[in-house]
């Protein structure tokens, strides 16, 4: 996957900010870098794959709304 460079800088601001904020730690933008790309490609298809799962089971449901809708308006046989 990969971000654009804003969106990169984005993200290793954040990852400055927690570590700071959270840990107490300084972490430069090189190390920021590098934790990013290491979350990215080992994390990232955790989550990626998650939002799969999420967007399957969304679409099940509206789905299954749309075959409720259906029966609803289903004409009886005579």
């Amino acid at each position: 996957m990969a971000f654009s460079s804003r969106d990169k800088e984005e993200l290793i601001g954040k990852l400055k900010a927690y570590f700071k904020a959270e840990l107490d730690q300084e972490l430069g933008t090189f190390d920021a870098g590098f934790l990013l790309d290491f979350i990215g490609e080992k994390l990232g298809p955790y989550f990626y794959n998650q939002g799969l799962y999420d967007a399957q089971a969304i679409l099940a449901g509206k789905l299954e709304e749309v075959e409720n809708a259906i029966l609803e308006i289903e004409k009886p046989l005579k």
